[in-house]
Formats: C-alpha cells, sequence, structure tokens
C-alpha cells in the first residue's frame, strides 16, 4: 500500500487471452463482457482490478461486486511483512490464502503486495538492523514468493524506497541503512524464488515527471543495463485537488515503458465527485490504453466506504455499492468511448466536516484487520489558514501506535512536519499511522498551533 499523498506491462497477451473466456462466464457470457470493468479491460488485453481485504468477503455487496466487476485483485495488507511473518521465521498465510484461492476460482489474477517495504513490518523486524535485517528481508521474501510461486501474476517487490521532496533521494529506513543495493537484492531474491512472476517497484508522486519519479526512472534504467531483475513499475496514482492527475501523466508512462518494463496503476483512487471525478478517471484509463506497456489498472478498493481516504469519497461505487459517474466514465473509456458530459443520476455521498472556525477539525478512516489496523487522519482548516496542527487520537485498551508517517508521533499526540504545517482556509492535509490491537472509533480532536 501507500503513505498518504502530500497532505499514493509486459503485455502476456497470450495469458491474458486464456483468461478471457472464463472471465465471459462469470460475467454472465460474452454477450454483456463490454458492461463490466474486467471484461472490457480484457477486451484490450488488460486488467481492472482492486485492492481487496479478507475481512470483507463476507459482506455481500462487496463480494458481488468484486466477483463481477473486477478481473484482478491485490491484498490490501494480507500480504505484508507484518502479516505474514509476525514471529520470525514462522509464517502466516491464511487470509492471503483466502484472497488468492478466492481470486484463482474466479479466473482473476492476483498481484502481491507488498515483500519488502520500510512500514508494516513486525516489531521484531523493526528491532533488527544491519547484516541481521538483510538477512531476514532476503528470507521473508524467498519465503513469501516461494509460498505463493506460480499463483502471483506482479509481485509489488519494493515499495516506496525514495523520498518525498526535491532530493530525489532514497528514504532513509531501517533497509535503506542496510546498503544501497538492498533494492536489488530484494529483485534477485524475488526472481529466485518465483521466475514466473512479474516484479515490480511501487511508489507514489511519481506520476509525473519530478525528482522523485527521475530517481526511479534512473534506477530501472540502471537496473535494465545490469541485467536485475525488473518487469514493471507500478504507479500508485492518488489524487485529490492538492495532487491532481499530471499533465504528462501519460508521457510519464511512456518514458518508464521505453525502457523495457510494464507500467502498471497500481492504487488509483480520485478524491471528488460528479463530472469531474468521473472526466479524471477517464483520462486516466485513456492513458493506460494510449501506452502499450499499461497492461492495467488496480483502483485502492470497492466502494467509497471501503477506502483509506472515505470522506473524499474517491472510488467508483458509492458506500451501497451504487455506480457513480466516475464508473460509467471508466466504463465507457474501456470501451473506446469517451466521457458522458452529463453524470448519471446516481449521486455519490459526500461528507462535510463541520465548520471549525478559525481552528481545525480532524476526521479518521481505518483499515482494520484481525490484530492491526492503518489509520489515515485528514485535518482541515478552518476559516483561517494554519501553521501547525496537532491532533489526539484516543485508542481502545491494548492498542498501541507502531509507525507514523506524514507527523511527528509523541503517544498518541500527533503534529504535522516540516512540509505539511502550512495549510490554506478550508483546505487539508493528510498523514497516518499503524497499530496493532482495534483502531480508534473515537473523532480525533485538532489543535491550530
Amino acid at each position: 500500500m501507500l503513505v498518504p499523498k502530500g497532505f499514493g506491462m509486459k503485455p502476456r497477451f497470450l495469458a491474458l487471452a486464456l483468461v478471457i473466456p472464463v472471465a465471459g462466464v462469470l460475467f454472465a457470457g460474452t454477450a454483456d463482457a463490454a458492461t463490466t470493468l474486467g471484461a472490457s479491460a480484457a477486451e484490450q488485453g488488460r486488467y481492472f482490478g482492486t485492492a481487496v481485504a479478507a475481512y470483507k468477503l463476507s459482506d455481500t455487496t462487496y463480494a458481488n461486486l468484486l466477483r463481477t466487476e473486477f478481473n484482478s485483485v491485490t491484498p490490501e495488507n494480507e500480504m505484508k511483512w507484518d502479516a505474514t511473518e509476525p514471529s520470525q521465521g514462522t509464517f502466516s498465510y491464511g487470509s492471503a490464502d483466502q484472497i488468492v484461492n478466492l481470486a484463482k476460482s474466479q479466473g482473476k489474477k492476483v498481484r502481491g503486495h507488498a515483500l519488502a517495504w520500510h512500514s508494516q513490518q513486525p516489531p521484531w523486524a523493526q528491532s533488527l538492523s544491519g547484516t541481521a535485517l538483510r538477512n531476514a528481508m532476503v528470507n521473508h521474501v524467498t519465503q513469501v514468493a516461494t509460498h505463493y510461486k506460480g499463483q502471483i501474476d506482479s509481485w509489488d517487490v519494493v515499495n516506496e524506497a525514495f523520498a518525498d521532496g526535491g532530493s530525489g533521494a532514497r528514504r532513509d529506513s531501517n533497509l535503506q541503512r542496510t546498503g544501497n543495493d538492498w533494492i536489488e537484492v530484494a529483485f534477485r531474491a524475488a526472481r529466485a524464488a518465483d521466475p514466473a512472476a512479474k516484479l515490480c517497484y511501487n511508489d507514489y508522486n511519481t506520476d509525473g515527471q519530478n525528482a522523485k519519479s527521475n530517481a526511479v526512472y534512473a534506477m530501472v534504467q540502471d537496473f535494465k543495463a545490469r541485467g536485475v531483475p525488473i518487469d514493471c513499475v507500478g504507479f500508485q496514482s492518488h489524487f485529490n485537488a492538492q495532487s491532481p492527475l499530471p499533465a504528462d501523466y501519460q508521457a510519464n508512462l511512456q518514458r518508464f515503458a521505453n525502457l523495457g518494463v510494464d507500467v502498471q496503476i497500481t492504487e488509483l483512487d480520485i478524491e471528488g465527485s460528479g463530472t469531474a471525478q468521473a472526466n479524471s478517471y477517464a483520462a486516466v484509463v485513456r492513458a493506460c490504453l494510449a501506452v502499450t506497456r499499461c497492461n492495467g489498472i488496480t483502483v485502492w478498493g470497492i466502494r467509497d466506504s471501503d477506502s483509506w481516504r472515505a470522506s473524499g469519497t474517491p472510488l467508483l461505487f458509492d458506500g451501497s455499492g451504487n455506480k457513480k459517474p466516475a464508473y460509467t466514465a471508466t466504463l465507457t473509456a474501456l470501451n473506446g468511448g469517451t466521457t458522458p458530459t452529463t453524470p448519471p443520476t446516481t449521486t455519490p455521498p459526500t461528507t462535510t466536516p463541520p465548520d471549525p472556525g478559525a481552528g481545525c477539525t480532524a476526521s479518521i478512516t481505518l483499515n482494520q484487520w484481525n490484530g492491526g489496523f492503518v489509520a489515515t487522519v485528514r485535518v482541515t482548516a478552518g476559516s483561517t489558514a494554519l501553521s501547525g496542527w496537532t491532533v489526539g487520537v484516543t485508542l481502545p485498551s491494548g492498542a498501541a501506535v507502531t509507525n507514523t508517517w506524514n507527523a511527528q508521533a509523541s503517544g498518541t499526540s500527533f503534529s504535522n512536519v516540516g512540509y505539511n504545517g502550512t495549510v490554506a482556509a478550508g483546505g487539508s492535509t493528510e498523514f497516518g499511522f499503524q497499530g496493532t490491537g482495534t483502531g480508534p472509533s473515537a473523532t480525533p480532536t485538532c489543535a491550530a498551533r
């Protein structure tokens, strides 16, 4: 998955062609194939997938939309290090296996996410460093990729290893401090464990050409020149009013494809509603279809209520599972048409935070699984711009914070970092934290500084 944004193909068409007849059965016959996202993408030699949480599969609406609309799945948290190796050398695959087995039974591809990441590491890995951590990482990559050998279409081998900002530097992390070759080592271990899976590097804030995407480009160029196994680059593509779809999005995808790797849109969500949101979704689809090696799109969740950014209503179905204007525009674009100029009658729900006057408010969105959670907190300025903020969160008994991003943490009090303290009047920013136990349910407090 991802760190909040700013506040985000090898055309094996033979394999795809083999999947299409299965999808036709699942989607109620080939005559109706072009009326679903997955089947329409398959007709273009691509996939259209979604992130899936195992604990939501018992939700009938969720399960039906997954079954009928998508031909690829990405486990949302179930394949990450903390979920698959909670104790060193002891592996747990139950929830991830549930998703993989369901996908296989429905003829869907599986994207593995993610083998090596600085976040969502189990506590025992966070306590390691140097050679001990390097060896633990290699063993983890090897064991997990081997367990799923032959079942994964693409692996996010390394996730979010580059820093934000204009430096183009690697992110400082415990993995980076094991040596600058750690990314290469992870890719080589993954290739040895599962030679058939496509191996991807995945990151956010790389959707247009900037210092961060240039640094990733240089790494991929170097890997290809030296024979380091890399097959694809994932672009998370989390968009909102503060970070909209960049004008050079398609050109950026194309320049990576020109290096000889596939490009995949891996975690798409676009905050907004109505025609503006619909137009943005359609533009993303058209950009992917225009790049031959863009072999698939994954949205990060099914319904708005399933999203880590739920208050921004960023997905294709509303909280009740109704198709939004963005859905219609996406399907039309997949079928080679244009975005409708008049939105359908179904209007997505919106959430308007109370006016905090000159202060600020905070709202929280949870991604909860058995034994852990990721919380995304949105800080919204009132009628006066913020120059700094502090948010207080109440955790249930037994819960604990293990990781924080885009904020400084002191217990359950979080304050801005240098780049997100200034928030325009009425504007917002986001930060997040990971924890063990049950996530917070009470509304956070917010104070302007």
